[in-house]
């Protein structure tokens, strides 16, 4: 059975993942489900050494030191980065990368941050947040309701498990010198209930492009959270 890596997205954690992980496993996977460093379980690692690179680095050395070759490498949402990163260094290492409603750099990119992902509007607002409630070294965790999280239960345990993420994450750059997926087999999956407003631009560069295959699936942007049972069953699709 191939395995399956699991990459969060930001502000969240190797947790978030649980309830998908334990239906890859029952399905016989093995699922690696890290929380990238100065996240969640990771915290006590927070520091202004901690970029978008450092977040590459956890996961080729996963990949690498647990020899992972022909796995399914899932992203989501701020995780593409780093999916994207890992891609431009081990490339055909990889089976197969899902972009899960998450950022993606352009091909011909050739350096990239987080911060080139957002409109200006959007990352004038992240720095002031940054200065401000983060004290020039955090961006500060958004409400669940911002990543689509409606149930109260559900919203108590995000709430209380995000953490913030260091700065370097969203300032840090990181280079694609062989095209990051680019060539690659790759799938994006974009969440249609409702879809989420920041990744429309990546929905509509990607929708009909020849490079991609490109997926929906109907639920809100923390689908690991809020439908896993609906993401497991896809996921095990894109395994075979």
């Amino acid at each position: 059975m191939r395995p399956i890596v699991l990459v969060h997205g930001a502000w969240h954690g190797g947790w978030c993942w649980a309830p998908v992980a334990q239906r890859l496993q029952a399905a016989g996977h093995r699922v690696f489900a890290p929380s990238l460093t100065g996240l969640a379980d990771r915290a006590h690692l927070f520091g202004a050494q901690v970029t978008l690179a450092t977040h590459v680095e956890d996961i080729v050395r996963l990949i690498e030191w647990e020899a992972l070759d022909g796995c399914l490498l899932v992203g989501h949402s701020y995780g593409g980065n780093v999916i994207s990163g890992v891609a431009d260094r081990l490339r055909e290492r990889i089976a197969h990368y899902v972009f899960l409603d998450a950022v993606v750099p352009p091909d011909d990119a050739r350096t990239w941050r987080w911060a080139d992902f957002n409109s200006d509007a959007d990352r004038q607002a992240r720095m002031v947040a940054i200065a401000g409630t983060g004290a020039g070294v955090a961006l500060p965790a958004p409400p669940p309701e911002a990543f689509g999280v409606t149930d109260p239960r559900q919203q108590a345990w995000v709430r209380e498990h995000t953490t913030p993420m260091p700065v370097g994450t969203y300032l840090g750059e990181i280079r694609l010198e062989n095209g990051a997926t680019s060539g690659l087999r790759r799938t994006y999956v974009a969440v249609t209930q409702p879809p989420y407003a920041p990744m429309q631009p990546v929905y509509d560069r990607l929708r009909d492009d020849p490079g991609w295959s490109y997926l929906t699936i109907a639920t809100g942007h923390d689908a690991m959270v809020i439908a896993p049972e609906l993401l497991a069953g896809l996921l095990l699709e894109l395994a075979r």
